[in-house]
């Protein structure tokens, strides 16, 4: 089965919005063994979406629209799609029910126009909206040989609407199951996964295996096509063990907890606590340790020294250290996690120091060079990592790396 991706929106073309979507459906739809063919962005503009869908019916069996679903004029999708399909668009009666029973329950009035949400083509198989008011919609050929599928634009409506309908609607069309594991990867980029595992990607038949580039780690995602769930876990398995035997200690999860989640997990089965002093990431490592639930029992204090004053004043770092190494040094990293486990009386310190950029870069010391300290029942170790990217990214790379370099110590035990 292929399909092609149409994101529909002229402030998607002026760059005013990022199409998330389109980056969603094709990691789902991958998952679900469906072949992404292309994908395009379309503005609110009718002979020129209904010629973009003439365009993808050529080579896809399946279009997915997002966007376009709302009560506006410039809301052309279903007008469109019906248009193609030869169908007359009617009021679907159940769903503006639901949508009148959203409004009341807010205490709200319904708008005048809020009747176009629930207008669609006839012959359609109505996708209810949990999280919105317009419903998606399955639209199929006279010959039941393509399929359109149109969901709303906003992600918080888009992405359960994805999950919950029309990835078991696009399962039980294929005939069978599809079951995927990802493995995360941190400490090494995606060119180096590849070559460390070239072979079982170009011998690749089911499962399927594919790396992809996130920003501060790498996912590799192994996909298995079975007559049911346990049948393709069992096709995964022995992939999933050689993928783990090459690229262990760098593996940090093969669920869908993320890093912050492990990490926090170890310091309360370990009994730690934990204090962050953070330079260059500016609080982003406190930010994602406190997105997890239950952190309060371990995660105890963050400061943003970012200055070399509150370095010292809040810190203790000697004045002395700065002046001979410099604020971005191991030297100042070190002093940095142990007055901070200090000052709060945790277990651990974490520090980070660094040059963001896009400036302060010198030869010895390049924009995105981060030193990390880390202080365990005081035994301090620091790590020098050389990131790229923009400030931001680097910022973030730093914030992984750190929080990484606690998990590596925390399963060795120390």
């Amino acid at each position: 089965m292929t399909a092609e991706i149409l994101s529909v929106g002229t402030e998607l073309l002026l760059g005013n919005i990022v199409d998330t979507n389109a980056a969603f459906l094709s990691q789902e739809l991958a998952g679900l063994g469906v072949s992404v063919f292309r994908q395009t962005t379309v503005g609110d503009n009718h002979g020129r979406l209904f010629n973009a869908l003439k365009s993808t019916f050529l080579n896809a069996d399946v279009a997915i629209i997002s966007g376009g679903l709302g009560p506006t004029q410039d809301d052309i999708t279903k007008a469109v799609a019906a248009e193609y399909f030869g169908r007359e668009l009617f009021l679907h009666e159940e769903s503006l029910e639901r949508i009148r029973k959203r409004f009341a329950i807010r205490g709200r009035n319904l708008p005048e126009n809020s009747d176009r949400n629930a207008i669609i083509p006839e012959g359609s198989q109505v996708l209810p909206n949990d999280f919105g008011s317009a419903p998606g919609v399955i639209l199929t050929s006279a010959d039941e040989k393509k399929t359109l599928i149109l969901l709303p634009g906003p992600p918080s409506e888009m992405l359960p609407m994805f999950t919950n309908y029309v990835a078991p609607y696009l399962q039980q069309r294929s005939g069978k199951i599809f079951v995927s594991r990802t493995l995360k990867i941190i400490g090494i980029g995606e060119s180096q996964v590849e070559t460390m595992l070239i072979d079982l990607i170009s011998a690749q038949t089911n499962p399927t295996i594919a790396p992809y580039a996130k920003i501060g780690d790498v996912h590799v995602r192994i996909t298995a096509a079975a007559e049911n769930k346990e049948d393709a876990e069992c096709l995964i398995a022995p992939l999933a063990a050689e993928v783990n035997k090459r690229l262990s200690p760098h593996i940090y999860s093969e669920d869908d907890r993320t890093l912050p989640e492990i990490v926090i997990a170890l310091l309360d089965k370990q009994s730690h606590t934990l204090s962050v002093a953070e330079s260059c990431t500016g609080g982003l490592i406190m930010s994602e340790l406190v997105s997890v639930a239950g952190c309060s029992s371990v995660i105890w204090e963050g400061l943003c020294t970012y200055s070399n004053e509150a370095k010292t004043t809040r810190l203790g770092v000697d004045t002395g250290l700065i002046a001979k190494y410099g604020a971005v040094s191991a030297e100042v990293a070190a002093a940095m996690a142990e007055g901070v486990a200090k000052t709060a009386g945790t277990t651990i310190g974490l520090s980070t120091t660094g040059i963001a950029g896009p400036g302060g870069g010198t030869e010895e010391k390049p924009v995105g060079v981060v030193y990390v300290g880390l202080c365990i029942n005081g035994k301090t170790e620091t790590a020098r990592f050389n990131t790229i990217g923009s400030r931001n990214e680097i910022r973030l790379r730093a914030t992984n790396l750190a929080i990484d370099m606690l998990r590596r110590q925390l399963e060795a035990g120390r």
